[in-house]
């Protein structure tokens, strides 16, 4: 289980705006989205257990480029993955040139990686916005059942989070079926759970990618 596995190491790889400047290792990839003020990078940080590594900024919107990590761990089955940083979506005071070459780049990767073995969307617990359901429902018609991770959990009191998860998934429209994942960057909790969820997700998967390959 990657519950007990261990993160060997994290390292940034590369940014990204084309296809053709994708790493070529055929590694199975994760890709991260959500809000630009989400915690999208501390959640990435806390997942690995790194605190550097996805560079956290004080201006939402900075991440403009598709920024690739490489990550190794304790585990047989995928020793290796790679974790994608998306531009945070939503942020009006980014250039509006720069906007508009968001969505065209991240739709490129989304719908035409086939290492990309799942999407995980990052929202505030908190407050769910109109443009996390949109953008959910994005995802959905691409063809991608992200993992849906509720950020800032521990802004939330002991009493507060599972009623908070709740009114998430009924906010997104999430089925009982669908996979959703409380989270705090801050504490770590929800890391274990996270880390179970995507090795399920991982051995959905590869099946069909390695058939894929042949």
């Amino acid at each position: 289980m990657w519950c007990s596995m261990k993160v060997l190491s994290a390292e940034f790889v590369k940014s990204c705006v084309r296809p053709d400047q994708y790493p070529r290792a055929h590694l199975p990839e994760v890709a991260f989205v959500g809000r630009s003020n989400v915690g999208k990078s501390s959640a990435i940080n806390s997942l690995v257990q790194r605190k550097g590594m996805a560079k956290i900024s004080t201006v939402p919107g900075k991440t403009q480029t598709l920024n690739f990590f490489r990550v190794t761990t304790t585990d047989r089955t995928c020793p290796a993955l790679v974790f994608v940083d998306l531009p945070g979506y939503g942020y009006a005071r980014a250039a509006r040139s720069v906007r508009e070459q968001w969505g065209p780049m991240i739709e490129r990767y989304l719908t035409a990686r086939p290492q990309l073995f799942v999407v995980v969307q990052l929202v505030d617990v908190r407050v769910v916005e109109e443009r996390d359901v949109t953008t959910l429902a994005w995802l959905t018609h691409m063809g991608h059942r992200p993992i849906v991770v509720g950020t800032k959990l521990d802004k939330l009191s002991r009493g507060q989070r599972r009623p908070g998860l709740i009114r998430l998934c009924q906010r997104l429209r999430l089925g009982e079926q669908e996979d959703t994942v409380g989270y705090s960057s801050r504490t770590n909790e929800g890391r274990q759970e996270l880390w179970q969820t995507l090795k399920r997700r991982y051995e959905q998967w590869r099946p069909g990618f390695l058939r894929s390959q042949e």
